[in-house]
C-alpha cells in the first residue's frame, strides 16, 4: 500500500496543478510464516518456521479472477524482504504492471537464508530438505492460500544471482511444477578461471570453532555453505561438512580427488545438465543472463560456457551478455527485471 507521506505529496501536487489525483494502485504485500517439517533435525539451528512474502497485483481483492505466481529467490546473504525493501519490487510490479509490461501476477518470495548466508536451494541432512519445502510445501501452501492458477505452465521461476542459481537448479529438477525460468545473473553455472578453493581463507575455516568465526570472510562463509550442502557431514561439527581441500602446515594445499569431484558434480549445474537437460526441454521458456563487468570474471565465463552446453545438449534458451557488473544493472525502471525479465514472463506464463 502507498505510504501516507507520499498520499499527501500527491495530494499537494494535485492542488498545484489544480487536477484530480491520479489512480492509485492498489496492491498488497503480505507476510507469512510457513511451518515446515523439512527442518527437523538440521544441525544448524535453522527454523521450520519459513517467512514468505507474497505480492497481490491492484484488484485482488476485488475480483475472483485467478493469477499466474512468479517465485522469486533472493541472493545469498539477503532474505525474502531484500527485493520489496531496498529494491522496490512492489513498485516496479505495480508500474510494469499498469503499463501493460505483464499483466497481473502473484509474487511469492520465500526466507532461504541460513547462518552463513545461504541454503544454495539444495537439500542437505545439515541444513535441511530445501528441495521438499519448495516443491512440496511452498507450492502447495500458495496454491491453497490465494486464487492461483495451480498449474505448471502458470509458475514462474527466478532469482537474483545465488538466487539465479537456485532458479536453474530447481528449473531443472522441477520442471513438471515449473512452466518458464529466469535466472538473473546466476552463478554457480560452471567452472571459473580460478579454483574454487583458491576463494576461501583456509587458515580461518580450519581454525574455526564455530560457525561465527567465518563471519569475518565472506567468501569462507559461502563455501562453507556450499560444503554443508552439496559435501555435509552431519558427524563433523562445528563446520558439518567435509573440505575438498586441506592447508598443510607448509602453506601447500592438498585436494581431495574424491571429495572435489563430488563437489563439482553436485554444486556446478553445468556438470548437472547431462542429466537433466530433457526437463529443462519441455519449458515453456528459459532465459539467463549475466553482466560482462562483473569483477568476479568466473561468473562471466562459466555463463558463456554454460549457454553452449546447453546448445549441445539441444535445450533452447535465451542467453545474454550486459554491460554492466554484480548486480547494478538488475533494479529500477531501467533494470533487468522491469526491461526483460517482467516481460519475459509476459510471453511464457500462462493466464487466466
Amino acid at each position: 500500500m502507498i505510504g501516507r507521506r507520499w498520499m499527501f505529496v500527491l495530494v499537494l501536487l494535485a492542488a498545484v496543478l489544480g487536477g484530480p489525483l491520479p489512480a492509485l494502485a492498489q496492491s498488497q504485500v503480505r507476510d507469512f510464516v510457513v511451518t515446515s517439517k523439512g527442518f527437523d533435525g538440521n544441525k544448524i539451528g535453522i527454523s521450520g518456521q519459513r517467512r514468505v512474502r507474497v505480492y497481490l497485483p491492484d484488484g485482488y481483492e476485488t475480483s475472483n479472477r485467478r493469477y499466474p505466481v512468479v517465485y522469486y529467490l533472493h541472493n545469498l546473504f539477503e532474505d525474502e524482504r531484500a527485493a520489496f525493501d531496498r529494491d522496490g519490487l512492489q513498485i516496479l510490479l505495480d508500474k510494469a504492471i499498469a503499463s501493460k509490461v505483464i499483466p497481473p501476477v502473484i509474487v511469492v518470495a520465500a526466507d532461504f537464508s541460513t547462518p552463513l548466508g545461504s541454503s544454495i536451494y539444495t537439500s542437505s541432512p545439515v541444513t535441511g530438505d530445501w528441495d521438499g519445502f519448495m516443491v512440496r510445501e511452498l507450492v502447495p501452501w500458495a496454491d491453497k492460500q490465494f486464487r492461483t492458477l495451480a498449474r505448471r505452465d502458470a509458475r514462474g521461476l527466478t532469482g537474483d544471482r545465488m538466487g539465479g542459481y537456485g532458479a536453474l537448479a530447481f528449473g531443472m529438477r522441477h520442471a513438471d511444477v515449473f512452466g518458464s525460468v529466469y535466472a538473473l545473473h546466476p552463478v554457480g553455472t560452471g567452472l571459473g578461471l580460478q579454483t574454487m578453493s583458491s576463494r576461501p581463507n583456509w587458515d580461518l575455516i580450519q581454525n574455526a570453532r564455530s560457525l561465527d568465526d567465518l563471519k569475518s570472510d565472506g567468501f569462507s562463509q559461502l563455501f562453507v555453505a556450499i560444503y554443508q550442502a552439496h559435501l555435509p557431514n552431519p558427524g563433523k561439527p562445528p563446520l558439518y561438512a567435509d573440505l575438498p581441500v586441506r592447508k598443510e602446515a607448509d602453506g601447500r594445499i592438498t585436494v581431495d580427488t574424491a571429495l572435489t569431484a563430488k563437489l563439482q558434480s553436485g554444486f556446478l549445474l553445468g556438470q548437472n545438465l547431462p542429466r537433466y537437460a530433457d526437463n529443462l526441454k519441455t519449458l515453456r521458456g528459459l532465459k539467463f543472463d549475466w553482466g560482462r563487468n562483473d569483477p568476479n570474471p568466473d561468473h562471466v565465463v562459466s555463463n558463456q560456457a554454460f549457454s553452449r552446453a546447453l546448445v549441445e545438449f539441444g535445450v533452447p534458451h535465451e542467453a545474454e551478455e550486459y554491460v554492466g557488473g554484480w548486480g547494478d544493472r538488475t533494479w529500477g525502471e531501467t533494470g533487468r527485471v522491469y526491461t526483460d525479465m517482467l516481460p519475459f514472463f509476459a510471453k511464457t506464463l500462462a493466464y487466466e
